[in-house]
């Protein structure tokens, strides 16, 4: 962590923003959390990014963006990856604790 990043983060605490902050870190471990279901799924399927893009109506970026945790999808895009990735995504938000798994649909 850089000087500025923390500085930043300290004046939010100061300012009464811890309450944001929480929530912040709270997205961003949703985020990660669904990056890496999206990635196992992807591999164990032997998809590529770019096949995973095309099935899920997507872009390569956005699929990269979406694995590496940097953006909270939107539901009708989860859905869609559910779709692509051939099972049901479940996310569980709740005071503390959030959780994102992944239930491959059986034939």
């Amino acid at each position: 962590m850089n000087h500025s990043t923390w500085r930043s983060r300290r004046s939010r605490q100061l300012a009464g923003g811890a309450e944001e902050y929480d929530q912040e870190y709270v997205e961003a471990w949703l985020a990660g959390d669904l990056g890496q279901v999206v990635y196992d799924r992807r591999i164990e399927l032997g998809l590529s990014q770019t096949e995973l893009a095309e099935r899920a109506g997507m872009t390569q970026p956005q699929v990269s963006r979406t694995e590496g945790g940097d953006t909270v999808s939107t539901i009708p895009l989860l859905r869609r990856l559910a779709k692509a990735l051939n099972g049901t995504l479940n996310l569980a938000i709740d005071e503390g604790d959030s959780r994102v798994t992944f239930t491959p649909h059986t034939a």
